[in-house]
């Protein structure tokens, strides 16, 4: 089967393309964004490129020859045409069928935006916490600059803006002043409790002796650091945990590997995904977070405290890798 390759600024004139080639029974094999050609390219304009085939006829003798296998059932364009056009948006080719398959074929032709993003929560609701996306102790890790302390903020202060209860906040993040004194500052125009734990004694104290609902900040180090090995493990220990590994959006598969393996020790069980309006994507990191069968506690969308967050609900992961920003400000 010859592929034949059609380029256009969307998938749908791609497709017309296609079909005023090959005819109207083209086949599409599949989609990708590319540089587009010329000074365009040049500079950053990207064009799909959608390949196509004409399917082979089978003549009448070969139909009837009982020794010739019978050729495999093909997808009706329509549904073709919706997977081209979901992988256009950042889908990988698995997910985008799975959602067309949750579609019923009487709407695949003119799905709505809203439809496709149902779809695709069904699809996604594995990715999203089956409890609360929080505990009574919350411990948050990651390198450096990734947004823990900009996101325990974003935590405490949205409780306080719905009249719930107050967390108390606590820095172990002992090795970097700066990180102490802005979590500290957040916590004074908030109005929580905070504690500066600089011993793995005082990280228990402080959790273990709250009434109140805990987030942790965290040193910037890896487990495999002697001291701040320390520190996890009193944590950890403690019940009722539920740590996060705090990874930004744009975060490729090999990064998040290598995060991964950086702070297992810390027994991360969920994800949050943070500076995600600074990915083109997420389809990347969410498959790597299926593949190790973690769930996405609360994603981040910006640095305004309290608005840029949201818990991982199914609706919100699929908006999300559609490119949709979820609206924050209720």
């Amino acid at each position: 089967m010859n592929a034949h390759r059609f380029r256009s600024s969307t998938v749908r004139d791609a497709l017309a393309l296609a079909r005023e080639s090959l005819g109207p029974s083209a086949l599409v094999l599949g989609t990708r964004l590319v540089p587009a050609g010329g000074w365009r390219g040049w500079v950053g304009i990207r064009e799909v490129e959608l390949s196509a085939s004409v399917p082979i006829l089978v003549s009448e003798n070969r139909r009837s020859d009982a020794a010739e296998p019978a050729a495999p059932p093909t997808r009706p364009p329509t549904t073709d045409g919706l997977v081209a056009r979901l992988m256009a948006t950042g889908l990988d080719r698995d997910l985008a069928e799975a959602v067309v398959e949750e579609l019923p074929a009487s709407r695949r032709r003119d799905a709505s935006h809203g439809q496709i993003r149902d779809a695709l929560a069904i699809c996604v609701a594995s990715l999203s916490c089956q409890d609360s996306a929080l505990g009574q102790v919350n411990v948050f890790v990651g390198p450096p600059g990734v947004g823990k302390t900009t996101t325990i903020a974003k935590i405490a202060a949205q409780a306080r803006a719905r009249g719930e209860r107050r967390f108390r906040m606590v820095a172990a993040d002992g090795y970097r002043v700066g990180a102490v004194e802005q979590l500290r500052l957040y916590a004074d125009i908030i109005g929580s409790p905070f504690v500066v734990a600089r011993t793995p004694e005082e990280v228990t104290a402080a959790v273990s002796g709250s009434k109140l609902p805990v987030l942790v900040d965290t040193p910037g180090l890896s487990p495999a650091n002697e001291e701040a090995a320390a520190f996890f493990a009193a944590v950890t220990a403690l019940p009722g945990v539920k740590t996060h590994l705090v990874v930004p959006g744009a975060t490729t598969p090999r990064d998040f590997d290598r995060l991964w393996q950086r702070f297992a020790a810390a027994g991360a069980d969920r994800v949050v995904l943070s500076k995600v309006d600074e990915a083109e994507t997420v389809m990347p990191l969410i498959r790597s977070i299926r593949q190790r069968d973690l769930r996405v506690s609360l994603l981040g969308f910006g640095q305004r405290v309290p608005e840029d967050l949201v818990e991982g609900a199914p609706d919100v992961i699929a908006g999300c890798l559609l490119g949709q920003v979820p609206s924050l400000e209720a």
